[in-house]
């Protein structure tokens, strides 16, 4: 493994090292299977533009063509010399091999050369991270994990991805897959001999492989698991925003809750994390972080688990923050 994992980078490959101080506003994007959040990040940390819209599903060239209007709306610079630069978080990564998108979720982006397309398209300078790796990069910077040497990453949503974090700098590896807990086998075999589990095995991921953490843990993990209990098919926002839980409601939790600690307890084993930063809709789920802290020591080769869970504190901004600093401080162009 090596340190200082660099995105994909059209049309200039400059590695990713990221100073203390931003030097200038930048653009970043967070691209998800069912929204887009773009923003720009001003050298203070704040945000001078933010908006969100849905991600349009039916072809990649409409995807290219949505994006490339947003980053007209949030710079309408004419100048080239000007634009700010690109950075997007992706629900996938970007092939050592090929140098084209794979293991996405958002499917229409997989085999897809979507930092090159872009920046044709745009006159600009773009760099691709998974968005997992931006989500964590953020808050290893100046969120929850600010000031750890080891953080680990965690989205939980639509997908459930992970990135880390050493001294501040994200961790690769030649297969750019660095933190990709959601697609190892969840060890159900491993479950608690006391803890009841009526829920059927098997489930099947996109990915091609049976039972991968994604498949229990992401918003239609809590949606399947639920409609196994009650028959009703419901979203995981739906099942766990509601305060006063029903007895599948809160089964369903428990079960959420035990499994998270589960698999978390694998990445605590094989890297030892000072802290696990939760992010995606799921991490929002109230009591959540406390219900895997008093459940992982089960699971944990340790006489005791010091690493720390919290959810980020930049909220659902961590993603779209980490992709605008992606680009180095003092960033010119091209």
């Amino acid at each position: 493994m090596k340190l200082s994992k660099e995105p994909s980078v059209a049309p200039d490959r400059r590695p990713n090292r990221v100073g203390a101080q931003d030097a200038q506003a930048r653009i970043g994007i967070d691209l998800g299977g069912t929204k887009i959040e773009i923003i720009c990040l001003e050298p203070s940390g704040q945000l001078s533009y933010q908006k969100r819209f849905s991600t349009p599903r039916a072809s990649y060239p409409d995807l290219l063509q949505a994006l490339d209007h947003a980053i007209q709306l949030a710079d309408p610079e004419p100048d080239p010399r000007l634009m700010k630069p690109i950075g997007i978080g992706t629900p996938g990564a970007v092939s050592n091999k090929t140098g084209l998108m794979k293991n996405c979720n958002t499917t229409e982006l997989n085999h897809q050369n979507l930092a090159a397309d872009l920046s044709q398209l745009t006159s600009r300078d773009v760099k691709i991270a998974n968005d997992a790796d931006c989500f964590t990069l953020s808050e290893a910077l100046d969120g929850a994990g600010r000031g750890h040497n080891c953080v680990f990453g965690v989205i939980l949503g639509t997908g459930v991805g992970g990135g880390i974090a050493i001294n501040q700098t994200l961790l690769a590896g030649p297969n750019a897959i660095a933190g990709e807990w959601g697609h190892n086998a969840l060890a159900l075999d491993r479950l608690r001999s006391d803890y009841d589990f009526p829920w059927p095995r098997g489930r099947s991921c996109y990915c091609g492989q049976i039972d991968c953490i994604e498949t229990w843990l992401s918003g239609d993990g809590v949606t399947k698991s639920y409609e196994a209990l009650t028959g009703e098919r419901r979203s995981a926002a739906e099942i766990f925003d509601n305060p006063n839980r029903s007895e599948a409601t809160q089964k369903t939790f428990d079960q959420y809750s035990q499994l998270c600690a589960l698999a978390l307890s694998t990445v605590i084993n094989l890297i030892d994390p000072d802290i696990i930063v939760l992010g995606g809709g799921l991490s929002k789920t109230p009591g959540l972080c406390q219900a895997i802290e008093n459940q992982w020591a089960h699971y944990v080769f340790s006489d005791q688990v010091a690493t720390r869970i919290a959810c980020a504190q930049h909220g659902d901004a961590s993603g779209v923050r980490g992709a605008a600093r992606l680009w180095p401080a003092g960033f010119k162009g091209s």
